[in-house]
């Protein structure tokens, strides 16, 4: 069920991470807004199914975005260790800066530190 609760954590959540103002348009937040306000438990199916749409958008945005950070960040490291372990005789340590599992790996590690 949709309640008041549940709408502010995924709103502040949305707007702590900066994805508001990118997933929604003006009327979906507006939308959200005053289901906030006006609503604590939404029993309306066009306003649920509405609002479950909303959510839908911030939740893949928001999981998107956490995946390319963990991509950016793994790769520098990716390419740091890489050089590091050639300088120290890895000769297979020249595949880890193109290795997407390995990149993805160190990437949440270090979102998750």
């Amino acid at each position: 069920m949709l309640t008041r609760q549940g709408l502010l954590k995924t709103k502040s959540q949305a707007v702590r991470k900066g994805v508001w103002y990118e997933a929604l348009s003006r009327a979906e937040r507006a939308i959200v807004d005053l289901t906030i306000k006006c609503v604590e438990n939404v029993r309306s199916p066009t306003l649920a199914k509405t609002i479950t749409r909303i959510l839908g958008k911030i939740t893949q945005t928001l999981g998107k975005c956490f995946i390319d950070k963990a991509q950016e960040i793994g790769n520098d490291l990716a390419k740091r260790l890489s050089i590091a372990a050639e300088k120290w005789g890895n000769q297979t340590a020249q595949k880890w800066k193109h290795d997407k599992s390995f990149i993805e790996f160190l990437g949440v590690t270090a979102l998750n530190t």
